[in-house]
């Protein structure tokens, strides 16, 4: 008789391995392998019968197929719509992940609040709070948020048959994490547990065709939890970032099959849910400094422009080496940055400590914001004002020979500084094709040494 074993499950990659090891064979991730108990084999004796031959599928070119036009379901939600490419498809998996505390049961709950008061039946399950602690929550929100029903429940099987009882055309699951199945070894968030819970989900949603929104845990590097899997089984991954202390959040699409991952939302957290921030560059320019060391950045989030602060600081320093603190931007790409300064420009601050940040919580991942990081740090180094009446803006990559490279949608960027006043633009091309000529539009010469 056959019986059960063990294997040990990494819980980043998934990957097998029949012992446990300190590294994962798979992402060479450390400490990430996790025992679970696989049920015994089916066995087939050599005068077992032979296996049915599975019959051939006659394929169907793409111009004859028929394409379904999907009738999206509005959340109420500007931006959380347009990030979705629409809204919500019925029977699709949407997967939202963010730190705890951004505000991902309030984005949750406003939207079933409004899809509720449209008259689409909808239903919250949470796993990680009770009914009583959802209501409070809800009483600030407004809209029907309090009309959304409510199951508190981690039992896997609870709430599958819940959901195909009630068969909501909408339904969150607080969080996939929390859900436990019964017949299978391991704690609830373990790898097995939630590839086998979103399994499940999946097929009630597919067959009943609900949307359902799965709120997910993130890491402390800030992934998303779980096996890779989980990713590739969704229709849709959303990252709702910032800082709790900031106001400020964005939403990002990581993964869309019905829609564009190009698009971004913002939004604005108050103490009656999230405001949607319909033009996030007005907020973001008119709380611009002209102080040494600021500059405003013409971003792209996505396919939006964005206007955003970069602001730097340079002062002595007395540890070696010196120390170098971000926030917003990659920290690899400062050190980038400061190289080609000093060597290109001629502005070193090679024993000083940098401190460069992005005001208003956002996060810049393009190559576009290096022309306003080496501009903020000049001007710190110089305690040089740029722009007489206004912010200076400027866009535009760095070369590590000291050229200015082009960037997507100049056009668009040029555009969204225009409309709040900001001429000229510091960007490449035309008048300022290196570095060094950008730094001399932006600060002027640097003063002459008079020799003693």
């Amino acid at each position: 008789m056959a019986r059960a074993t063990t294997v040990f499950v990494c819980s980043d990659c998934a990957a097998e391995t029949p012992r446990w090891m300190g590294q994962c064979p798979g992402c060479n991730a450390w400490n990430t392998l996790t025992e679970e108990a696989r049920g015994p084999a089916a066995t087939k004796g050599r005068g077992g019968a032979a296996k049915a031959r599975a019959a051939a599928i006659t394929p169907t070119r793409l111009r004859e197929v028929a394409a379904e036009r999907h009738q999206r379901l509005k959340t109420g939600i500007g931006e959380l719509d347009q990030v979705l490419g629409g809204g919500l498809v019925p029977g699709s998996l949407v997967l939202l992940g963010g730190s705890p505390g951004i505000g991902k049961s309030t984005l949750t709950n406003m939207a079933l609040g409004n899809l509720e008061g449209a008259g689409h039946k909808t239903l919250y399950i949470s796993g990680e709070e009770s009914a009583a602690q959802i209501r409070l929550r809800a009483e600030r929100l407004s809209g029907a948020a309090l009309q959304v029903p409510v199951v508190a429940e981690t039992d896997l099987d609870t709430v599958l048959a819940t959901m195909e009882a009630e068969s909501p055309a909408v339904c969150v699951v607080d969080s996939v994490q929390t859900l436990h199945a019964a017949d299978l070894t391991g704690a609830a968030g373990s790898v097995g547990q939630v590839r086998e819970v979103a399994d499940r989900i999946t097929r009630v949603a597919k067959q009943r065709n609900i949307a359902v929104l799965l709120v997910g845990h993130v890491t402390k590097e800030g992934a998303l939890a779980g096996p890779r899997v989980l990713e590739h089984l969704v229709d849709c991954v959303l990252q709702f970032e910032g800082e709790r202390e900031r106001t400020y959040r964005t939403l990002r699409a990581l993964k869309n099959r019905f829609g564009s991952t190009n698009d971004v939302g913002v939004f604005e957290m108050r103490s009656d849910g999230l405001v949607e921030v319909q033009d996030a560059s007005a907020r973001f320019v008119g709380e611009a400094t002209r102080a040494p060391g600021s500059v405003v950045l013409a971003a792209m989030e996505g396919s939006r422009p964005l206007l955003v602060e970069v602001q730097a600081l340079v002062s002595p320093s007395e540890l070696v080496p010196p120390r170098r603190v971000v926030n917003g931007i990659d920290r690899n790409r400062l050190a980038l940055v400061l190289a080609v300064l000093a060597r290109h420009a001629g502005i070193g601050a090679g024993t000083s400590d940098v401190f460069v940040n992005v005001a208003g919580g956002v996060r810049i991942d393009e190559p576009g914001a290096d022309l306003a990081v080496a501009l903020a740090v000049a001007s710190a180094v110089r305690g040089v004002t740029m722009g007489e009446r206004a912010p200076v803006a400027c866009f535009g990559e760095v070369g590590l020979t000291g050229e200015l490279r082009t960037v997507a949608h100049a056009d668009r960027r040029l555009a969204e500084a225009a409309k709040f006043g900001l001429k000229p633009v510091i960007c490449p091309g035309g008048e300022t094709p290196s570095l060094r000529a950008a730094v001399k539009a932006a600060l002027g010469a640097p003063p002459s040494r008079v020799a003693a």
